[in-house]
């Protein structure tokens, strides 16, 4: 039988032990920690939470949408549509009140005049006479003033016209009827003055005998009068009416 001494070994030899001690150490710490990772990564790849539902850390599913304007779309169709409202008028300001009228009483009645019938009648004031130079002036208001006959076409006053020149017979012979008549006759119109002694807007009054037609004659010859205006007041009234009036006779033949 061998007997084989172990001799002491040497620092060489503790220097060359040692390192793979440590290396054994590292490695085992490595291979656990690597394990444990591996068992980390498999219990997070069995608990990950459902689709749709918050995990126990409390955070919920996060939804990326890559088509931000189709969002924005729908978020603006989604919205509810608002109508504009019209503006109110203004309300109109409440009518002022009108103030009361108050009339004042009097104290006492008011006396009560009697007339008799004399004095009504001398105080009618359509007896009272007019203005000088109104052409509604009663005739003989003043020396002077033409004779009122009547009322003109127009409800104005008529009055008889004076000549300023007398037509001839050649200006009147050519308007006479066809058949005249043999005793003679006249024909009477109301014509207004205007300038220059000339009269306008005549019309017929009347004729004798009746049917005779000279009034026509009269009325057709009457731009060839000159009439001076009435008078009233001293003043001469330009547009007012006059009554002309011609006499015919029949000449005895030679």
């Amino acid at each position: 039988m061998r007997f084989a001494f172990l001799r002491p070994r040497s620092s060489q030899d503790r220097a060359h032990v040692a390192p793979s001690a440590r290396r054994r150490a590292l490695s085992f710490a490595l291979a656990i920690a690597a394990e444990l990772i591996l068992v980390l990564i498999l219990l997070t790849l069995g608990g990950e939470p459902r689709p749709g539902r918050p995990d126990d850390r409390g955070n919920g599913p996060i939804s990326i949408d890559l088509a931000p304007e189709q969002q924005a779309t729908r978020q603006a169709s989604a919205a509810p549509k608002t109508t504009p409202t019209k503006p109110q008028p203004p309300h109109p300001a409440p009518p002022r009140p009108r103030p009361a009228i108050i009339l004042p009483t009097p104290e006492r009645a008011l006396p009560i005049l009697i007339l008799t019938k004399e004095e009504m009648a001398a105080a009618d004031i359509a007896k009272l006479g007019t203005p000088a130079g109104s052409a509604s002036a009663s005739q003989g208001s003043s020396p002077g003033d033409s004779q009122r006959v009547g009322t003109g076409p127009n409800g104005e006053p008529l009055y008889a016209a004076e000549w300023y020149r007398e037509p001839t017979d050649r200006e009147l012979s050519g308007y006479l009827p066809a058949k005249m008549p043999e005793s003679g006759g006249w024909g009477m119109v109301a014509c207004r003055t205007a300038a220059r002694y000339h009269v306008e807007d005549c019309v017929e009054l009347g004729n004798g005998p009746a049917g005779s037609h000279l009034a026509g004659a009269v009325r057709q010859a009457a731009w060839q009068f000159l009439v001076r205006p009435p008078r009233v007041g001293g003043r001469e009234l330009v547009g007012t009416w006059v009554r002309i009036r011609i006499d015919y006779t029949q000449s005895p033949a030679d």
